[in-house]
């Protein structure tokens, strides 16, 4: 079946009959019909250019609801890649941190092994003069001992009897004799 147009309403002609229906008032509810189909026709046609209208407008948001997703998606996958990098960057200098503690310690721990070797070199030092000097002062006093007519050492006074020798005066010369006629200086 055909679609009615207004325009098909309009031009329709009916057959004349004896006992048909009254002219006019065909033509008056033909008149209405038309009346109500143009407003149809209007209210349809506005109804489908807000459809069309609002088509648009879904159409628009959709793409902005992509856009924004693609955004989004984006945002996190530079915000995942960013974090990432911080934590490696992070890693990176904690490593570095310790690879550099580790030399400090290291250089630090060769620093107090070689001041221990330089303390103990000065101690072997010490006790190796402490050791020669006792042995010199044993061979002299030996050597004093098998002397008889060597003259008697005096002991210099001390500090605390005589406050008035000073080490300008401390030089004093004790005949020490070695077996070989030699003198020797005793500095106090």
């Amino acid at each position: 079946m055909a679609k009615i147009t207004i325009v098909d309403i309009q031009h329709k002609e009916f057959k004349k009959s004896l006992q048909g229906y009254d002219r006019n008032e065909v033509n008056e509810f033909l008149d209405e019909i038309i009346e109500a189909l143009e407003d149809e026709n209007q209210v349809r046609t506005a109804l489908q250019g807000e459809i069309a209208d609002l088509r648009e407008r879904l159409s628009h948001f959709k793409a902005m609801e992509e856009s924004l997703q693609s955004t989004l998606l984006l945002a996190q996958r530079t915000a995942d890649e960013v974090k990432a990098a911080a934590h490696k960057e992070a890693d990176l200098i904690k490593q570095e941190a310790r690879i550099v503690a580790e030399r400090e310690i290291s250089s630090l721990s060769d620093r107090i092994d070689e001041t221990r070797r330089d303390a103990q070199r000065h101690q072997d030092t010490a006790e190796k003069a402490k050791s020669e000097l006792r042995s010199l002062l044993m061979s002299h006093l030996s050597l004093l001992e098998r002397n008889p007519n060597a003259p008697a050492v005096e002991p210099a006074p001390s500090a605390s009897t005589d406050a008035t020798n000073t080490e300008t005066d401390a030089i004093e010369q004790l005949p020490l004799n070695n077996g070989a006629g030699t003198t020797h200086k005793i500095v106090q």
